[in-house]
């Protein structure tokens, strides 16, 4: 029985060590703490009137510009829609000095490839918001819509 008593005060202080390590890991899940990032992350925007969204969206139209391809140009189109009116006031007032070159300069790095299909073309969208949302001074830019779009060869 001497033998054993180190055996099994080792094995017992394992089990123990291992439970408490699991439990550590197991208790956010458990409480719910490590899904509600993931619920607040993938909960959608609250659905706005039509009346809201005109309120807050801003238009960029008739930018035409060669691409990263120098023998396709395209002609298009935006609608961007900020998250609230003051941010689109300050959106308006920047729009032509400092917007529109980003717009421009993110067409001219950009592939046709990357624009003739719909996912290539969302994520140019998503790429052009994180660009335009690091120059706002105020608000965010909620997302960035073609209304309009020509791809031609030269």
């Amino acid at each position: 029985m001497k033998k054993m008593l180190p055996w099994m005060l080792t094995s017992l202080l394992g089990i123990t060590l291992i439970a408490i390590v699991v439990v550590i890991f197991l208790q956010p899940l458990l409480t719910g703490q490590g899904s509600s990032k993931v619920a607040a992350e993938e909960r959608p925007a609250p659905k706005l009137s039509a009346d809201e969204i005109v309120e807050v969206t801003s238009e960029i139209t008739e930018v035409r510009t060669n691409l990263a391809d120098s023998d396709y140009v395209v002609a298009v189109n935006f609608a961007f829609q900020l998250n609230n009116s003051k941010s689109k006031e300050a959106f308006e007032k920047i729009k032509e000095i400092s917007i529109k070159p980003i717009v421009i300069q993110t067409l001219a790095d950009t592939k046709p490839e990357q624009l003739r299909t719909a996912k290539g073309r969302e994520e140019f969208t998503d790429r052009l918001t994180a660009l335009i949302n690091k120059t706002l001074p105020e608000g965010q830019l909620t997302s960035t819509k073609f209304t309009n779009f020509m791809l031609a060869p030269l």
